[in-house]
């Protein structure tokens, strides 16, 4: 079974030959995303010979090159450590790679995730606003390093959201101060994740490489759910800068000019602003010099090319669309509701007039949008903001069918800041067509007001259009619009 659990619900309904193909091809490109498989492909153990390695997952350039082969006889202790969405399922991998050779470790999930590992502890927190169980978990993780020997052998597993998940506040600037800025600059100025980091980093005693000094002196092994980069882009240039376990590239400096950049700043807690203005070079983020001292390898373990776009698109191609792409940008910084506006009636075109490209045919496209809420207190999230826009849009059509889908099975925060919505599932996104419209006019749903309030959720679970998905790892969004022959 694939990690879509309600497709007979999404598929009962409007153009249901074109959402039965949609569901296929969503979910191949959310099957796509199994940190563990790509795990089990790196990590080898051979009596007690343990090899990491392989071409796939190593950064391009990498000065250590090659298989990191360890023999366990000399090693002491082995542990797992981590944070990011879905960040479980790589160290389950690790789990059954390692059995009683693993001693332990701790890893922090975003809440609502099943619990599945058993020699590696798991604290839940909030996302994107952290919360007390984030510090709990990071407390956990400095509790279990504080002991650590050269001897040792150290796991760390970082997949996205892991700048919420692992948040512990430095001295001076309380949770709530921290809690306070981000819904600030994220949720209320709709500021890109890209550009709070540098705030965040410099908040904080574990962001921006500062955990990696506490992984000293053990042998460490970064896993990072995240596409293959080359060493250098890792290293040298800032796109490293969420990649918690390498170095920072960022100053407390860019930190104030990001507030000041999304009219932030005078919003921000008084702690925060004398804490980035005193600039403590005790409590800088780490470079280069010093990272590259601990002697760690590092991995890639979502490479581009095994990825949700490329098994999407195989999929669709195999049921016979011709395949496009029309964008593939991480961090577009665009809000999610002009996409979806843009998209559906490039899909209309193509529908009416077989321009810009021609039926049957699947577009492709992937990266994180933006939602800026202002004062809005709604349940949802990008992807279900942009297949409700797309909705709006699409009028008469009658052959075309769209979806966008978060790879970790949440889009959004789902409970985290509304009331009275219990019974709505936190959806990993939405499928929509002609007649979502229609069925929401016979329901009396006003999608747009509900689009205005951010508060899409209650609507695609009244009309059976929001995808349920079972949990995994977080690492890009997918949208796909399927423009089908005439009937």
């Amino acid at each position: 079974m694939g990690r879509i659990q309600n497709a007979d619900t999404l598929t009962s309904h409007g153009h249901v030959a074109g959402r039965r193909a949609l569901v296929e091809i969503l979910g191949a490109g959310l099957d796509a995303c199994d940190p563990g498989r790509n795990v089990r492909r790196l990590v080898r153990l051979d009596r007690e010979i343990l090899t990491i390695g392989a071409p796939d997952f190593e950064p391009a350039g990498d000065p250590r090159s090659g298989d990191e082969v360890i023999d366990l006889r000399q090693v002491g202790r082995i542990f797992v450590v981590g944070a990011g969405k879905g960040v479980q399922h790589t160290a389950k991998a690790l789990e059954e790679i390692l059995g009683e050779r693993l001693t332990g470790g701790h890893v922090i999930d975003k809440q609502g995730s099943p619990s599945i590992l058993s020699q590696v502890g798991v604290t839940f927190g909030a996302h994107p606003i952290p919360d007390e169980g984030c510090v709990e978990g990071c407390r956990r993780i400095q509790e279990l390093c504080a002991d650590l020997r050269e001897d040792d052998l150290i796991f760390t597993a970082m997949g996205n959201g892991v700048s919420a998940l692992l948040t512990l506040p430095v001295e001076g600037v309380s949770l709530a101060d921290v809690q306070r800025l981000v819904y600030l600059f994220q949720i209320e100025r709709g500021g890109p994740t890209i550009d709070l980091i540098p705030i965040r980093n410099h908040l904080d005693q574990m962001k921006g490489g500062k955990i990696s000094r506490h992984l000293r002196p053990a042998r460490a092994i970064h896993l990072l759910g995240h596409i293959r980069q080359s060493y250098h882009d890792l290293m040298y240039a800032d796109l490293n800068r969420w990649l918690h376990v390498l170095p920072d590239v960022q100053t407390y400096a860019d930190a104030v000019r990001m507030l000041h950049k999304w009219d932030a700043w005078e919003g921000a807690p008084e702690s925060v602003k004398r804490f980035l203005l005193d600039a403590d070079p005790a409590q800088e983020t780490p470079r280069l010099a010093e990272y590259e001292a601990m002697n760690p390898r590092v991995f890639c373990i979502m490479p581009e090319h095994l990825g949700m776009l490329p098994a999407a698109r195989a999929k669709a191609e195999e049921l016979g669309f011709r395949t496009h792409v029309l964008f593939a940008n991480f961090d577009m910084l665009a809000e999610a509701s002009q996409v979806g506006k843009v998209v559906a009636n490039i899909a209309k075109h193509c529908e009416l007039d077989g321009e810009p490209f021609q039926p049957p045919c699947a577009l492709f496209s992937r990266g994180e949008l933006l939602v800026t809420v202002g004062n809005a207190k709604g349940m949802g999230g990008r992807n279900q903001e942009y297949a409700v826009s797309a909705a709006l849009e699409l009028g008469k059509t009658r052959q075309v069918v769209m979806g966008s889908v978060d790879s970790d099975g949440t889009d959004g925060p789902g409970h985290q800041f509304i009331d009275g919505y219990a019974d709505v599932p936190v959806f990993t996104g939405g499928i929509v067509d002609y007649s979502t419209t229609e069925r929401a006019a016979a329901l009396g749903i006003d999608l747009f007001s509900e689009l205005k309030r951010h508060n899409v959720s209650p609507a695609l679970h009244a009309l059976g259009d929001g995808i349920v998905a079972t949990p995994n790892l977080s690492y890009e969004d997918l949208s796909v619009t399927l423009i089908l022959d005439q009937a």
